[in-house]
């Protein structure tokens, strides 16, 4: 068995120069075949990206994208947290209102309870 790589041939072009046979280039072999379909799909973007790709394409720089990638979904949770403290705070002040009403119309006597048939009958006329 022999091992050793075939030997390289050395070709004399037209021109007078020499070079190795494995270089020269490959003739082109002409196709009469039909010319080829090309399917192209084209795929649109995602929509968490597209935002990025308008602002890189408009000379901002990776960093500012960067920090709207980064930044841009802590603002949204910072947001919701606030929404839901402000939502417990007002729940909280009708809980209160609603007690201290209720406190004041138990222990409020007869005063209490004339001042609330008072206000019975205005709104009973106003309809």
């Amino acid at each position: 068995m022999n091992h050793l790589p075939e030997p390289v041939r050395v070709v004399q072009l037209p021109d007078g120069t020499y070079t190795y046979a494995d270089h020269l280039p490959t003739p082109v072999q002409p196709t009469a075949a039909a010319p080829q379909v090309v399917h192209q799909h084209i795929h649109q973007a995602p929509p968490d990206r597209t935002v990025q790709r308008i602002a890189l394409g408009s000379g901002i720089g990776a960093g500012t994208v960067a920090a709207g990638v980064y930044f841009g979904p802590l603002l949204v949770g910072a947001l919701t947290a606030i929404a839901a403290n402000l939502a417990l705070l007002a729940f909280l002040a009708a809980v209160l209102a609603w007690g201290v009403v209720s406190v004041v119309k138990s222990i409020g006597g007869t005063d209490g309870k004339a001042a609330a048939k008072t206000l019975a009958r205005t709104r009973k006329r106003r309809r």
